[in-house]
């Protein structure tokens, strides 16, 4: 049909005069959109926003969008916010504190310092349990994540000595000022002596840093990192603490190997711990050569140690019999603490005598 009876036509059946329709505004949008984030790109976003949601996983605009490169599909944080904003997965909220004004503070090296702290989790039967965690502060790996009937000063020692054996020692340590972390504040801050953690950093030359009492943002990666935990346990129930561990494995593999960090460019915590050398303390030594054990000083005043094959007897004294204590074992020298951290002897295995008298 030819221009003219259209024009006349729509002037019709809208009511106007030619003159009217020649000034009624039109249509300002354009014929075409290239700039249009595709169809097919706006459902992935949403389809990853959803199942990392599922698993318990950031599903963020950043997190996606390290996801999407994976995938060979470059798009902007924008571009992901505005899809999923428009979807109403998200909601703005420009009254939050800009991560701008934030004062951060980073390790330069792995190893430099590992934070560490523990957290209550309920299992699906009721029962209260305990989780801790060591985290590498350079890298956000995560060298330890264990769950516990609840976190004593041995089993600090402990966790920490087997992720050094896998992981090599730090250089420091910072946590907060719980007991079974340091006894500084103890006896209303006067001079309690060191706890077993305490000593064990001191004898490995690890200096040791606590954060200010009621300020846990000096520890701000730990207690960050269990809000990322807890997030993911929400969706893997479990019933019983070994179930619970096992989901605490695959969770650190997942944390270390697979989730890409923000603060590390959205690289992998594993890839950032081997990226370059690691630190250690003034005075390293081979984790491997460490032992620890438990033991309880028997009715004679000893406890018993094997070494070179045979079990030695290394004396304490009869003062402290039934007296629990923690037994710290590197190369040919033994140290004797308690829980609390008091030293009860140092001995150098004399492999040429059963009995082991205490160093003068």
């Amino acid at each position: 049909m030819h221009r003219n009876p259209l024009l006349i036509l729509a002037i019709t059946v809208q009511g106007l005069s030619y003159r009217d329709a020649a000034f009624a505004p039109q249509s300002r949008a354009p014929h075409t959109s290239p700039h249009q984030t595709a169809p097919e790109i706006r459902d992935r976003i949403l389809a990853l926003r959803e199942s990392l949601t599922v698993e318990g996983s950031d599903a963020g605009a950043d997190t996606i969008c390290a996801y999407l490169a994976r995938e060979d599909i470059v798009v902007s944080r924008t571009t992901v916010w505005r899809v999923l904003q428009r979807a109403h997965h998200i909601t703005p909220q420009p009254q939050k504190r800009p991560r701008s004004s934030w004062k951060r503070f980073e390790a330069s090296q792995p190893n430099e310092m590992w934070q560490s702290d523990f957290t209550h989790w309920q299992l699906t039967s009721g029962q209260e349990v305990e989780i801790v965690g060591w985290l590498d502060d350079h890298a956000r790996f995560l060298t330890h994540l264990t769950v516990h009937h609840r976190v004593t000063g041995k089993i600090v020692v402990e966790t920490f000595t087997t992720a050094a054996q896998t992981h090599g020692f730090p250089a420091s340590t910072l946590t907060d000022n719980g007991m079974v972390y340091t006894a500084r504040l103890a006896r209303g801050g006067r001079q309690a002596g060191l706890n077993a953690f305490e000593t064990l950093l001191r004898i490995e030359g690890i200096t040791q840093k606590n954060g200010r009492p009621y300020k846990p943002t000096t520890q701000g990666k730990i207690e960050r990192f269990w809000q990322t935990l807890k997030k993911y346990l929400a969706q893997h129930p479990a019933d019983t603490i070994a179930d619970l561990q096992n989901v605490l494995d695959q969770f650190r593999e997942f944390y270390n190997e697979q989730r890409p960090h923000r603060a590390l460019g959205r690289k992998t915590p594993a890839f950032a711990y081997a990226l370059i050398p690691k630190a250690s303390p003034a005075k390293p030594s081979s984790p491997a050569l460490w032992q620890v054990r438990y033991d309880i000083v028997d009715a004679n005043g000893s406890i018993t140690l094997r070494y070179a094959g045979k079990l030695r007897h290394l004396g304490i004294g009869r003062g402290y019999a039934r007296t629990e204590v923690i037994c710290l074992v590197n190369g040919d020298h033994a140290t004797v603490i308690t829980h609390t951290g008091e030293v009860l002897g140092e001995y150098t295995i004399d492999t040429q005598k059963n009995y082991q008298k205490k160093n003068t």
